[in-house]
């Protein structure tokens, strides 16, 4: 399924029709300049623009342009990855794919965020030569995906509070949130150990995230 017509799937049909109802026009004229017809970016940013108007309330904005750091990030990872060599052959759809969600939610979150939207950091996953052998060695680049996959489920619940301004994105930042942790599930499964952790997931704060994040931010 193409990534410009689903956020890992497709965003709720109910949602979609709430959001659009009244505004079919204006819909289908952006959609159709941006080639994205019914895509979820556009229709997020619609109900964004409808809820709020053309400026999101700033505890909204800060939150998406943290995640949106983090997407950057992992989308940068996987494209680094997915071009290496580094992963073998049976795992290679499974890492395209995970790369492809990883990218959609980057262009979701700048197309909500518009010219608010924070630029693509520098990155080094090397961590200043820690893990110098990430594209080289599948064990390495395994771990550092479990790593950017765990820590994405657990920023995306610590921050789901700060959106409850907004019934729309945070119902778009859950269906981010639990596709991470599907992706998460996943990455463990390969390198043999178990989805989970316990029965409960702990959230993280932002500056647990952003401290963890740091050493492959250039």
């Amino acid at each position: 399924m193409s990534n410009n017509n689903s956020i890992l799937g497709a965003i709720e049909p109910e949602l979609a029709d709430t959001i659009v109802s009244g505004r079919r026009d204006v819909f289908a004229k952006y959609a159709r300049a941006a080639g994205i017809m019914t895509s979820a970016p556009l229709v997020l940013a619609l109900a964004s623009n409808q809820a709020f108007g053309a400026t999101l309330p700033k505890v909204i904005e800060d939150t998406l342009n943290f995640a949106l750091t983090l997407e950057y990030l992992e989308a940068a990872f996987y494209d680094m990855g997915n071009k290496s060599g580094v992963i073998p052959s049976q795992y290679k759809t499974v890492f395209h794919t995970i790369g492809g969600h990883e990218t959609a939610h980057v262009k979701l979150l700048k197309g909500v965020l518009g010219s608010a939207a924070v630029k693509a950091p520098g990155v080094d996953f090397t961590a200043g030569g820690k893990y110098a052998d990430v594209f080289e060695n599948f064990d390495t680049f395994l771990a550092l995906s479990q790593t950017f996959e765990d820590l994405g489920v657990a920023a995306y619940k610590g921050q789901a509070g700060n959106l409850v301004g907004s019934k729309e994105v945070l119902t778009v930042a859950l269906q981010i949130h639990s596709v991470e942790a599907r992706h998460a599930s996943e990455v463990r499964r390969i390198g043999l150990k178990f989805g989970w952790d316990g029965a409960f997931d702990k959230p993280m704060s932002k500056s647990a995230v952003l401290a963890a994040a740091t050493p492959f931010l250039a």
